[in-house]
């Protein structure tokens, strides 16, 4: 363990920075109930000195924490990370990290590291990168296509949401056919929009309704170009959903010939073999409830001559931040992917 005092035996000291949202409130429990993971803190700069079962209501008698400021000092002592705040809160907290020796693993869920170069970062974000130098330095966290990761890594970059389930939709065709083009349209829930409500995210306003947001320029839409290796060109045209949780979306793709359903079935299962967290709906497409509080995604498709549809659906909160987010920790501190995820998985003691 890197902590200077464990607090409970070999577990891991975990930390939460900016953990008062709703990908917050997914990890506090996550870690809570985590068997190589024990919570020591968890940051809010509009929270701070509150128990956090104030905020989130639903961890009443589960932790008596409370949020606290963001403290460099205490944070150096951890041995792991997690950044949960908004987009653009994780560029100076992880310099300051780095640059005081913190040596534990980090995981970002915001998008300040999740290019490794600095022209795609300012394109695909809309603002410069104050610390381009440690761009090269985190690894894009999507574990089925990009892992296993190199031995020594310790700083990733939580995936989009919707860059996690669309880029694990179409990464098994691309690799297979360059030079498609894939459309997509994607439905989200509320949540997707953070905690605090606008006049367009704000749920009475989607109640009863869909309505298209940032059609083909949507900031995700570079992370996924990059896990298909810009292989295939990607019209992506977010909506908006009428639920809380939970995307659900299509992706329809022309191929240059026909093939068999056998085919397609055959790209799928080599590509996710012996992945926990993709389940192939092989006879059938994805339904979006029974993705939701899972920490899975889902995957289907049908094939009628050369057109293809494949259907996703994933929870936002979940696969699609907290879930991967403890998924990509597991893999940095050496237990197994599952734990603490998934019944039945062994934690690895030391």
């Amino acid at each position: 363990m890197r902590a200077e005092t464990p607090i409970n035996g070999s577990k891991s000291v975990v930390g939460i920075v900016h953990g008062a949202g709703y990908v917050g409130r997914e990890l506090i429990e996550l870690v809570l109930g985590h068997p190589d993971m024990n919570l020591h803190v968890v940051t809010s700069g509009s929270a701070a000195g509150s128990p956090i079962w104030s905020i989130h209501k639903g961890l009443r008698g589960k932790t008596a924490l409370s949020f606290s400021e963001e403290n460099l000092e205490e944070l150096l002592h951890l041995d792991a990370l997690f950044l949960a705040g908004a987009h653009g809160t994780s560029y100076e907290t992880v310099a300051q990290l780095l640059a005081g020796g913190f040596k534990g693993c980090i995981v970002d869920l915001t998008q300040d590291f999740r290019y490794d170069d600095l022209a795609s970062h300012e394109h695909w974000t809309g603002e410069p990168h104050p610390y381009p130098e440690l761009l090269d330095a985190f690894v894009y966290g999507l574990p089925e296509l990009r892992g296993p990761y190199p031995a020594d890594t310790r700083l990733v970059a939580n995936p989009g949401c919707f860059a996690t389930a669309i880029g694990l939709a179409l990464a098994p065709i691309a690799k297979a056919y360059e030079g498609l083009t894939a459309n997509v349209t994607a439905l989200t829930g509320a949540s997707g929009a953070g905690f605090r409500p606008s006049p367009t995210t704000h749920f009475p306003n989607r109640d009863g309704n869909v309505r298209a947001y940032n059609p083909m320029v949507h900031r995700h839409t570079g992370e996924i170009l990059a896990s298909v290796e810009h292989k295939m060109d990607v019209a992506f045209v977010p909506v908006s959903g009428p639920w809380t949780r939970g995307i659900w979306g299509t992706a329809q793709i022309t191929l240059s010939e026909s093939v068999a359903p056998g085919t397609i079935s055959t790209l799928f299962e080599d590509q996710f073999h012996g992945q926990p967290f993709v389940r192939l709906w092989n006879d059938e497409l994805p339904e979006l409830r029974f993705t939701v509080a899972s920490p899975f995604c889902d995957l289907g498709w049908k094939i009628d001559g050369r057109n293809l549809l494949v259907v996703f659906a994933i929870d936002n909160l979940l696969k699609g931040a907290a879930t991967q987010a403890v998924q990509n920790m597991n893999i940095m501190l050496g237990l197994p992917e599952t734990t603490g995820l998934l019944p039945g998985s062994e934690p690895i003691t030391t």
